[in-house]
């Protein structure tokens, strides 16, 4: 020991270790054995074998770690301390957001009931006239789309001459079909539009309606047979790109309002605490 210390330079020092639980994957393992083991009850005999054998094996190896005594590795201590250091000392501060908000959930906004319904009603309008255009311009009359959407509850009707013709039971049919199907759309422009507030009208009048087209498309030939022989999809993409257009326009053009997130958590709550809102808040959030 004299002769180690010897050797050592002027001014330098033997390095201290301490002695630290070494490291080991076998819990790892025996948690992945346990979990196949039980996985195997569902899928398949095989898969509870292997997961046996590796709880087994996680049982060993972890006993062996830990038992007659526990393994431990040596690990340098540093004399100094590293001092932390960062370029951004200040904490940025978001100036916009109230002090409520540490971690705001997005959207901060959302539009009301309101705005989904008024686009959902503006969108049905702009798809029924391109409906009848397509009506028109087929040749086969302006009420051709409206009965060929109800053909579905009238097996009867097959040939263009039969559905072709008023018949008021199918537009009765028809116009609470579009109507449901629209409002229901035009709500889920108001929820999803907050989220990607840049692009409304790309979303709304371009990428959704391609997307539910291609959807519609793989499950109309099971709803509705008859509508499936007889749509012309290149106007039923046509139509429901003017909806989405019509319907993403008048939803994003409505007054957004805040989420609950901005109020104190008494009021979230349900607790009527006067002053838990100050004057300022309470007039900003009543608007």
């Amino acid at each position: 020991m004299g002769s180690e210390m010897l050797n050592l330079d002027a001014g330098e020092q033997a390095p201290r270790t301490i002695e630290l639980p070494a490291p080991t994957a076998w819990p790892i393992i025996l948690a992945f054995g346990l979990t196949l083991v039980f996985a195997g009850l569902v899928t398949s005999a095989s898969v509870s074998i292997l997961g046996t054998i590796l709880t087994i094996a996680g049982f060993v190896g972890w006993f062996h770690d830990v038992l007659p005594h526990e393994k431990h590795e040596s690990v340098p201590v540093e004399e100094k301390v590293p001092t932390a250091a960062t370029r951004r000392p200040l904490v940025a501060r978001v100036e916009w957001m109230t002090q409520e908000l540490r971690r705001a959930r997005l959207p901060l906004e959302i539009y009301p009931i309101s705005a989904g319904v008024k686009g959902g009603l503006a969108g049905s309008v702009a798809m029924a006239v391109l409906a009848i255009l397509y009506g028109i311009i087929s040749g086969h009359g302006i009420w051709y789309p409206i009965n060929l959407l109800a053909a579905g509850f009238f097996p009867a009707r097959t040939t263009v001459a039969q559905i072709a013709p008023f018949h008021w039971d199918a537009f009765i049919i028809a116009t609470i079909l579009h109507l449901v199907c629209s409002l229901l759309v035009g709500l889920l422009y108001g929820a999803t539009l907050p989220m990607f507030p840049r692009h409304p009208v790309l979303l709304g009048g371009v990428i959704a309606p391609i997307l539910w087209s291609g959807l519609i498309h793989s499950m109309l030939e099971a709803l509705d047979p008859l509508l499936n022989q007889r749509i012309d999809w290149l106007w039923f993409v046509i139509s429901q790109i003017g909806f989405g257009i019509v319907a993403g326009t008048v939803v994003s053009r409505q007054q957004r309002v805040r989420t609950w997130q901005y109020l104190p958590f008494a009021v979230r709550a349900g607790i009527e605490a006067p002053g838990a809102i100050d004057e300022g808040n309470g007039d900003s959030d009543r608007q």
